[in-house]
């Protein structure tokens, strides 16, 4: 798939342009995802005492929680290349906001589990954000906009950890009792995403030239061929040992983060004596970071193409895959609060711009089937989630020795980023392709202010 017009440069300021529309709708979309997604992780401790639940249950909710998004994700990036970003994001949005609000009806850990598991769906929208900004901007900025819309995105984890104590302890100084704080508190998320999926349908399209039936009717892009087409497509993807490879990679970086996401608050509460509100806080930092840790991974990742093409791509996606694993190993030995925030930023730094260096090698895979092999990789992020989430739901395992096991997996998963190779033409066409986006703006850098 070739599209044409692609942005060369991300003008921050600017909401002209189609593709800046879609900058901006499509990591505000991931970030509300992450109120949704998550906004309950920071009130686990409220909703085990209301239900009851032991630790191995609230383990097997996080595992719920990442587990559908598994197989979403691997839906939704076919589902790009046939209808196109702008419907499939409206239509995730606007359904996922009804389980979000519905969550509160949970009287039960089974009646909870389901909800979360249903919930788990609007994590696929990582995928889309990935998938337009992909198709928006050119060779030489797609790693920086494919790593700051993700991290802007990812960022919603941070401010969720914040916000929604925040909103439930100003539900309690109204006069609402706990147990039905929470469940109060979930209706704020919903709300937001449907009107949210609504914004995005009204304004963004597909690419820079149009949606994706105008383009099709024009004859500048190849027709949904239906369920057979679909199938090739993900087919092609899945063939490639690289997308595998990359799979694994990503499940030991966003893998590790969604894990994070899920217990930091209640690690930081039981672990270092806190109140709810300071837990969340400190634990809302961690996601705090993407800000501008995984724009700095895409950013590092479109430098070193720059000097070494796709192979200076992948080197950089190694580094920063063994930095993560080291300092993961280093956190997980912290029992002093301040060093453990220390240390927890910078594997949270590491972290999240592992996962920017991945999806600046993502776009170059394979062109034809770029939904699909979003999707797989993106899949990948919630099957490390997952394998994840049965360390931390056992009796016997203690969080911190959970987490040193989860740092010798990311070292070895680092290994992974050496088998991805490309040929000698796919190099030398992307380096002219790098070389021809850049023109005029040589040494101006991918931000714009205007």
């Amino acid at each position: 798939m070739e599209i044409l017009n692609k942005a060369n440069r991300i003008r921050l300021f600017s909401f002209n342009t189609p593709q800046m529309r879609a900058f901006h709708f499509s990591w505000f979309a991931f970030h509300i995802c992450f109120f949704g997604w998550f906004g309950i992780a920071p009130l686990m401790a409220v909703v085990r005492d209301d239900l009851g639940l032991t630790k191995t249950q609230i383990g097997n909710t996080i595992i719920a929680s990442v587990a559908i998004t598994i197989v979403v994700r691997l839906l939704i990036g076919v589902l790009c290349d046939r209808i196109g970003p702008r419907k499939a994001y409206t239509w995730l949005l606007c359904l996922g906001s009804l389980p979000v609000m519905g969550i509160g009806f949970a009287d039960s850990f089974e009646s909870f589990f389901l909800a979360r598991l249903a919930i788990g769906a609007i994590g696929a929208s990582f995928v889309i954000t990935q998938y337009h900004t992909s198709i928006m901007f050119a060779p030489n900025v797609v790693g920086t906009a494919n790593a700051t819309s993700a991290g802007w995105g990812n960022l919603g984890g941070g401010t969720t950890q914040i916000l929604m104590p925040l909103i439930f302890s100003g539900l309690l100084m109204l006069g609402v009792n706990e147990a039905f704080g929470w469940r109060l508190a979930m209706i704020v998320p919903g709300i937001v995403l449907f009107v949210t999926g609504v914004c995005y349908y009204l304004f963004t399209q597909d690419a820079p030239n149009g949606n994706f039936e105008d383009l099709r009717a024009r004859g500048e892009l190849p027709s949904a061929s239906g369920d057979s087409g679909a199938s090739q497509t993900f087919m092609a993807a899945a063939r490639d040992y690289r997308v595998w490879a990359l799979f694994v990679v990503y499940a030991a970086c966003f893998g590790v983060e969604l894990t994070i996401n899920n217990i930091a608050a209640i690690y930081f509460f039981d672990n270092f004596d806190l109140t709810l509100a300071t837990a969340g806080m400190i634990a809302g930092l961690f996601g705090l970071m993407n800000i501008f840790a995984r724009t700095l991974g895409g950013i590092f990742s479109d430098l070193f193409a720059k000097k070494a093409g796709l192979k200076g791509r992948v080197r950089w996606l190694f580094i920063a895959m063994l930095c993560e694993g080291i300092a993961l190993l280093f956190f997980s030995q912290m029992h002093v609060l301040t060093l453990a925030i220390a240390i927890m930023l910078v594997f949270s730094l590491f972290v999240q711009m592992a996962e920017g260096a991945t999806f600046g090698i993502v776009p170059f895979i394979n062109k034809r089937a770029l939904g699909a092999v979003a999707g797989i990789v993106g899949a990948g992020g919630n099957a490390g989630a997952v394998a994840a989430g049965f360390l931390f739901r056992s009796e016997s395992l203690s969080y911190q020795q959970g987490l040193f096991y989860l740092g010798i997996a990311v070292m070895i998963a680092s290994l992974c980023v050496l088998v991805v190779r490309f040929s000698t033409e796919v190099e030398t066409e992307e380096a002219k392709a790098y070389t021809d986006a850049v023109g005029e703006d040589t040494g101006a850098g991918a931000f714009s202010l205007r």
